[in-house]
């Protein structure tokens, strides 16, 4: 059986709160890239098994989080809580990149 690429989501939140948030992130990332969970996988270096959990909001070792981000094409940026609130209305202006308007 053919496996089943992701669908894009529009308005995905860049502000990551939470390990199924990040997961949500990383899935439709790979939709934008348009690629099968295995080939992903194999691109970043990690197993088709950790992906998929990361993609399920389950947790990773910070290394294979690391690979993923970098093997799609991720960056994470760590600041003090503090300064989160200032920067979410900037966030909220980023799109999207290949996703469809809702």
């Amino acid at each position: 059986m053919a496996r089943k690429l992701p669908t894009v989501v529009a308005h995905t939140s860049w502000n990551v709160k939470d390990i199924p948030t990040l997961g949500r992130l990383v899935r439709n990332q790979r939709a934008i890239n348009a690629m099968r969970i295995d080939d992903a996988a194999a691109l970043c270096g990690v197993s088709s098994n950790v992906l998929s959990r990361l993609e399920n909001g389950k947790p990773v070792t910070l290394d294979k989080l690391l690979l993923i981000l970098q093997g799609l094409g991720l960056h994470m940026l760590v600041l003090p809580a503090r300064h989160a609130h200032d920067l979410e209305p900037a966030l909220q202006t980023l799109s999207t990149p290949g996703a469809q308007p809702s």
